[in-house]
């Protein structure tokens, strides 16, 4: 049995409220949908549209200037899907996006590029391609086979410290 229909949303704690608001809904083109408010009409969280049943929540009051580093132990990035990475890439810096990383392959055969949100959150795109290794191992799950485990790929070296 299935538990699980889907991922609804990914929340993001702020350290500015309206310059993340202005970035998601202005440069990334999601509308703000609803505000939840505390009891003494502070801010709780303000919920913006990916799709009909996708979502982010943005938070305030974040303390740190940047969000953690990608060794931290934290959620590492979110990924959002795109139909076409150049397409997506060219709007994205048209709206004035810093892509961090440039369109390339990934290590599961998809296109993917990069780009930080203004607390430094880290955000893929991605195009799943028919060659991706996701589409390989769900139509080798369909058939009844183990799932992959044997993909190797060059371990990035330590940060220098």
């Amino acid at each position: 049995m299935r538990i699980f229909a889907g991922l609804n949303h990914v929340a993001v704690k702020t350290r500015d409220i309206d310059r993340s608001l202005a970035f998601y809904t202005n440069t990334l083109g999601m509308p703000e949908i609803m505000r939840l408010f505390y009891d003494d009409g502070s801010l709780f969280l303000i919920y913006l549209k990916i799709t009909d049943d996708q979502f982010i929540e943005l938070f305030p009051g974040g303390s740190d200037d940047h969000a953690p580093g990608p060794r931290a132990t934290a959620v590492n990035h979110f990924c959002l899907n795109v139909d076409n990475i150049e397409s997506a890439v060219a709007e994205l810096q048209a709206r004035g996006v810093v892509i961090t990383r440039e369109i390339r392959t990934g290590v599961d055969d998809n296109k993917q590029a990069w780009f930080e949100d203004p607390d430094g959150n880290r955000i893929e795109l991605m195009q799943m391609l028919p060659e991706g290794m996701q589409f390989k191992a769900l139509k080798g799950l369909a058939e009844g086979k183990p799932a992959l485990h044997h993909v190797t790929w060059a371990k990035p070296p330590a940060p220098v410290t």
